[in-house]
């Protein structure tokens, strides 16, 4: 960016875990679901109809801001905030203004071996609008997502490149989905971002006019939107045209370039005011005890227990704390075995891989932690060896589903610690071999690999390796 510097915040929308709408009793998941099939009175906003908040929304909020090490005011209200478009079917929507849920948090981000602090504004209640699609010769309406509870959560401008902003952005859905608030599903539309993006040259503390593109629905797409829009502007600067006022502004991901919308809207052009058919909120100390008691482990916090406690490497963590399923797979496998590394070595080097490779998830898989717990079992107490649990097992248990222990049982897979059959298949290979044999007398310890290898041949593979290590020295 030569002479300049990138100042970004992020507007996180995210969809909370509720079995209901915001303020109606429809379902939440509208996921496949006709067109303007999942709508009532309230959602759809017919005159005459009142909201009811919906208490389970709020607790998840709640939740979710504690997480983020927001501070909760004792008293928050609900505002309308006015304004006309084709899919927001009231003419308003009910969010939060100047007495939001939450205010005053921060969570860590890592790049690498650095970590910084983002600041977080706030994190505020409100329902969300309809779908547009826009068609040749006009626009399609869907109104099941109207009225969908979501938490917005607003970022201090402490972002200063894509790659943080890309960071900022996986942290927080990792912690909503770790608190069980948000799915934050993107494919399913249950999280987007807004990026307010200005430049400013280095040095200075000052902040210039930003340009906020909408309605980003991908990290890819916030990755390249905020590049392009850095790019755009310091060009801008450069000939002497920099941005004159805020604006708002679209992300076109066929093109790879954000275009212009309209001004940036302020609070006077909502014209807000409390919202008149329902009542405050009110949070009580003891309240918001039991509520953090409901905090679980964050996804920092796994980290830096599997640091301490397993001495895992950084990569193999970050895989593991990626995403909830994955730490509550490995937590209940490493509840059923001895070493932990072992169950990175499975769970990250073969499970995932092959996952990734065919582009399922963990919950798809027909691999359960418990299988995956007595497949490690059957290594560590030496009835197969590592090499069968990879190359054999593990291939037949991930088609079929079935137990590590009947696939070792049927097909005669369990390593053979009869130290008298190890020893009549030793000899056997020490007469066959005596120059190696000679040789290895002679101080060649590297041929000594190729007399237990062809021991193991000849038990098939099913030998305790170190019993015939054992009694290959002792013969020899």
């Amino acid at each position: 960016m030569g002479d300049f510097e990138a100042v970004i915040g992020i507007e996180i929308h995210a969809q909370i875990s509720t079995k209901t709408k915001m303020f109606c009793r429809c379902d939440n998941d509208s996921f496949d679901k006709d067109p303007n099939t999942n709508v009532c009175e309230i959602c759809m906003g017919f005159p005459g109809q009142l909201p009811v908040i919906n208490a389970e929304a709020v607790r998840k909020g709640t939740i979710a801001s504690l997480a983020l090490n927001c501070k909760i005011p004792e008293y928050c209200k609900f505002d309308r905030k006015n304004y006309f478009y084709p899919d927001l079917p009231k003419g308003f929507q009910i969010s939060q203004y100047d007495k939001p849920l939450a205010i005053n948090g921060e969570i860590e981000i890592e790049l690498g071996d650095k970590k910084k602090k983002i600041r977080i504004t706030r994190l505020h209640l409100e329902d969300d609008a309809g779908k547009l699609t826009h068609v040749p010769g006009g626009s399609l309406v869907d109104y099941n997502r109207s009225g969908t509870p979501l938490m917005e959560i607003v970022s201090e401008p402490d972002i200063r490149s894509s790659e943080e902003a890309m960071a900022y952005a996986r942290e927080i859905q990792n912690i909503l989905r770790f608190c069980e608030a948000s799915d934050a599903d993107m494919e399913k539309g249950m999280m987007r971002f807004d990026a307010s993006v200005s430049i400013r040259p280095k040095g200075e503390n000052k902040l210039y006019n930003r340009a906020e593109i909408k309605n980003l629905n991908s990290f890819r797409s916030l990755r390249s939107a905020i590049d392009y829009e850095i790019e755009r502007q310091i060009t801008l600067w450069n000939n002497d045209e920099p941005l004159d006022k805020d604006i708002t502004m679209g992300w076109a991901d066929d093109s790879q370039k954000t275009y212009f919308l309209r001004d940036k809207e302020g609070s006077d052009d909502y014209r807000y005011f409390p919202e008149p058919d329902l009542p405050p909120l009110i949070t009580t100390k003891e309240n918001l005890k039991d509520l953090e008691k409901l905090v679980p482990e964050l996804p920092a916090q796994k980290r830096a227990r599997y640091a301490k406690d397993y001495k895992l490497l950084p990569d193999d963590i970050r895989i593991l704390t990626s995403d909830l399923y994955i730490a509550q797979y490995f937590e209940k496998v490493i509840s059923m075995i001895k070493e932990p590394k072992k169950a990175v070595a499975f769970i990250n080097t073969i499970l995932m891989k092959r996952l990734n490779e065919e582009q399922i998830s963990l919950g798809e898989s027909k691999v359960t932690a418990k299988m995956m717990g007595e497949l490690i079992q059957l290594v560590e107490s030496g009835e197969i060896s590592m090499n069968q649990a990879k190359a054999e097992v593990f291939d037949e248990m991930y088609e079929t589903g079935r137990s590590p222990s009947k696939i070792v049982e049927e097909k005669g897979l369990k390593v053979v610690s009869d130290t008298g059959a190890i020893e009549k298949a030793c000899k056997k290979i020490i007469e066959a071999n005596p120059k190696v044999v000679e040789d290895f007398k002679n101080g060649k310890d590297k041929v000594f690999g190729f007399l237990v290898g062809q021991v193991m041949k000849e038990m098939k593979g099913q030998a305790n390796p170190q019993i015939v290590n054992d009694i290959l020295k002792k013969l020899i």
